[in-house]
């Protein structure tokens, strides 16, 4: 019997465990959340942050599970689409593709417009949309690199986004003078000052929490370059979760002990800056945001590097007519790098950047990350529950504890979404109607050729 057919390695097999986590962490931008994502939750129930973010560490856990043992399974550079594809069939697996392109694109778009805002604190001329593009067209550029050369790159950037964090934890824990009970305690700011605020508002910023921390998951998309990547992917993931979690919620904790102004610090547009100015002056402010610029360029770069792999996938997979598909299923001799689909990704990135007005941006991914996360879930409750994930060298524990608890999760949030804005749901489940729509009548009268989805690259 003739062995089920798999892919080629085209790709560099380089990378090890460290360098893949190096650019994973680089995805994720624990500054970034920090300075970007984490001051929504500061705003919306104070000091009880904290526990926002503790319970989003929990959910991230389990839904660090769900990707360990799918990505241990099906270590392919398609990520999230290629464990859909394979569990839970092949037209999900498309629309999951579609998603997971749209998303990159504009991801990438917002990521990028926002670095003008840290780098006009130290020159006005450096904020505008002109800035954002300059860096995507930058990190697309170096995203065509040797992928151990983009691992030591983003591995150096992510050093000084780090050492960002650290004076934020030293600043905060050597000043402390809130009390330790402003932790779990819910607050807003109202006409008279300090307000308490509702518990229940701190499940619905846990799904704000969840999106600080995303992008551990995107050490599958480094698999097929990455040495043992069976063995290997899922500690990767794991590592990088736990990375993520102590960088970002570390700080945030020293942060609300040592702010002297909580009502201040809750009030403020940037209330990172605010507790820099307050304790450490403006030089270190300054210092600071500029690390934090070097932070947003630097997850540009890595999710460049990632989106590239992913068009390149897709097209490897007969995802479109020969004429495109070709090119972009190509992967540069010299470099052993899919240069042609990221630089696509890229054009398209400056193309959402320059045109698209942010807010239409920021709805149009805003309920991405819960209809990933659902279906990973589902992958990885569906997969082992049929056999599909026997293979898969990472095995996580107490399952089905894990998957399920991401679906219920998932839901709640889904449901708090509809109930406060339906139009970033409704964005997500049309790309994902449309991807359906193409599968249907283009991939499924060609499924002979088309969309074959071959075994995944043994691993050495």
């Amino acid at each position: 019997m003739a062995a089920p057919p798999t892919y080629a390695q085209d790709l560099s097999r380089s990378l090890t465990f460290k360098e893949n986590v190096l650019i994973t962490l680089s995805s994720v931008t624990p500054a970034s959340s920090v300075f970007i994502i984490v001051p929504a939750i500061i705003a919306g129930i104070g000091g009880a942050s904290a526990v926002a973010l503790a319970l989003g560490a929990l959910v991230g856990v389990f839904m660090a599970f769900c990707y360990a043992e799918l990505s241990s399974a099906y270590p392919v550079t398609g990520g999230e689409y290629a464990f859909a594809a394979r569990v839970l069939g092949r037209p999900l697996g498309f629309a999951m593709f579609a998603l997971s392109m749209v998303g990159n694109v504009l991801i990438v778009a917002v990521i990028a417009l926002g670095t003008g805002d840290y780098l006009g604190l130290v020159w006005q001329a450096l904020s505008g949309t002109w800035v954002g593009v300059a860096v995507v067209v930058l990190a697309t550029l170096v995203a065509v690199l040797n992928i151990r050369a983009n691992a030591w790159l983003t591995g150096l950037f992510l050093l000084l986004e780090l050492l960002a964090l650290v004076v934020l934890a030293v600043l905060g824990f050597a000043h402390v003078e809130q009390p330790l009970s402003v932790l779990w305690t819910p607050q807003t700011t109202g006409p008279s000052g300090l307000e308490a605020a509702s518990w229940g508002l701190i499940a619905t910023y846990t799904a704000t929490a969840l999106f600080a921390y995303n992008g551990y998951g995107t050490a599958v998309y480094f698999a097929e370059e990455t040495r043992q990547a069976g063995r290997t992917i899922g500690r990767a993931i794991m590592f990088s979760l736990a990375v993520t979690v102590t960088a970002e919620l570390v700080p945030v904790v020293a942060v609300l002990l040592g702010t002297p102004d909580l009502a201040g610090l809750l009030a403020s547009d940037a209330p990172m800056s605010h507790f820099l100015l307050s304790r450490g002056g403006r030089v270190v402010d300054t210092v600071v945001s500029l690390a934090i610029a070097l932070a947003i360029v630097n997850a540009v770069i890595a999710i460049m590097i990632q989106a590239g792999r992913l068009l390149y996938s897709a097209a490897r997979d007969g995802s479109w007519p020969d004429v495109i598909g070709r090119p972009l299923a190509r992967v540069h001799p010299g470099l052993r790098t899919p240069v042609a689909a990221t630089l696509v990704m890229g054009a398209l990135a400056v193309v959402a950047a320059v045109f698209v007005p942010l807010d239409a941006l920021i709805i149009a991914t805003g309920a991405n990350l819960v209809v990933v996360y659902a279906v990973v879930a589902l992958a990885a409750l569906v997969g082992r529950a049929r056999g599909l994930t026997d293979r898969a060298a990472y095995r996580m524990p107490l399952w089905p504890l894990a998957p399920v608890a991401v679906l219920a999760a998932m839901a709640y949030v889904a449901y708090e979404t509809i109930v406060s804005d339906w139009v970033p749901l409704g964005v997500t489940v049309a790309i994902l109607g449309l991807g359906l729509l193409y599968y249907r009548f283009y991939l499924h009268p060609r499924r002979g050729e088309r969309w074959t989805l071959p075994d995944p690259v043994p691993g050495d």
